[in-house]
């Protein structure tokens, strides 16, 4: 039973993390996008709200971590998710799910360089495959393209960047509270933000709206924002760290699986020969430890046979 619970929660997390790019593409073609983005927060904050109230966890964070709290709500939720949504005006679903599936490579430099973590050879050697790999990726994407879509890349950039130094922060800080604690008042905080901005900034014409981008910003905030969270919550909790993280390999192939099937887009065939060496580089990353540790005890275990197999010659002669 647990197993299928867990396949279960796997399924629904990969095809929300893989079906969230297109429904943000959908979003912006007749929304505007910092209007739309403060739209799907607005979706999804009465609901992790309600989910807050029925857990009993804690609207605030705990007492001097508030001010990081804002904090979050501006650099984890409003300023990232507007980058994600412009650049998609110039930049393809497909792509842009691949650019944040570095985010694990993302965390590791960032925590590197902000908390001085320690990592190991099999890390560096992953993180360095993914980093060439998807600069590759990006070079060979943006060949002959418009100075919109070189713009559109470097905003997804800029979002991944931004959501590493904040997981990082989050890390340094000790800043455990509970996942909807974390969610639910930031999420608030930046629909509030973005949708009072927007409506002045951007002017949005609620008539022009189409049905399907208003029905793309309802499935990101209350299904892709509440219940994605919850799931991939739920999902860490039942199976281990590597069951888990799989899903950062698996959400890519979706976004662009669809994104072909619908449109009939694609990477180009020299990009999609490069997935590859980027999944083995994101795998080596999110699991290098486990692997290094591995390493380390087969040697240790060779050398001690090694070792056994010299003194039993020794005892003989």
């Amino acid at each position: 039973m647990n197993s299928a619970i867990k396949t279960l929660l796997f399924i629904i997390v990969s095809l929300t993390w893989g079906t969230t790019w297109l429904a943000m593409k959908i979003a912006g073609t007749t929304i505007s996008p910092l209007f739309a983005t403060g739209l799907r927060f607005l979706c999804a904050a009465p609901l992790l709200l309600i989910a807050l109230k029925y857990s009993r966890s804690p609207l605030l964070f705990p007492k001097g971590q508030r001010g990081f709290q804002a904090i979050i709500s501006l650099f984890y939720f409003a300023i990232p998710f507007t980058l994600m949504i412009y650049g998609e005006l110039w930049v393809s679903s497909g792509l842009a799910s691949v650019i944040f599936a570095m985010m694990p490579v993302a965390v590791l430099c960032a925590s590197i360089i902000l908390l001085r973590e320690k990592t190991n050879s099999v890390q560096i050697l992953g993180l360095t495959i993914a980093l060439v790999s998807l600069i590759s990726v990006l070079l060979r994407e943006s060949q002959g393209a418009a100075s919109g879509q070189l713009l559109g890349i470097v905003m997804l950039v800029a979002a991944v960047v931004i959501h590493a130094i904040m997981y990082a922060l989050c890390k340094k800080r000790c800043c455990e509270v509970s996942v909807l604690t974390f969610n639910a008042l930031p999420c608030l905080m930046a629909g509030l933000l973005l949708t009072v901005v927007g409506w002045f900034t951007e002017h949005p014409v609620i008539a022009q709206f189409s049905s399907h981008s208003v029905l793309a910003v309802v499935y990101l905030g209350a299904f892709a924002g509440v219940f994605g969270i919850l799931c991939y919550f739920m999902l860490q909790k039942r199976a281990t760290a590597f069951q888990a993280s799989i899903v950062f390999l698996i959400f890519p192939i979706i976004a662009l699986s669809l994104e072909n099937i619908l449109y009939g887009r694609s990477l180009s065939f020299g990009s999609l020969c490069l997935m590859s060496p980027l999944a083995l580089g994101i795998f080596l990353t999110l699991f290098g430890n486990q692997l290094n540790q591995r390493l380390k005890k087969k040697s240790q275990s060779v050398v001690l046979s090694a070792q056994l197999e010299v003194n039993k010659r020794q005892h003989r002669t």
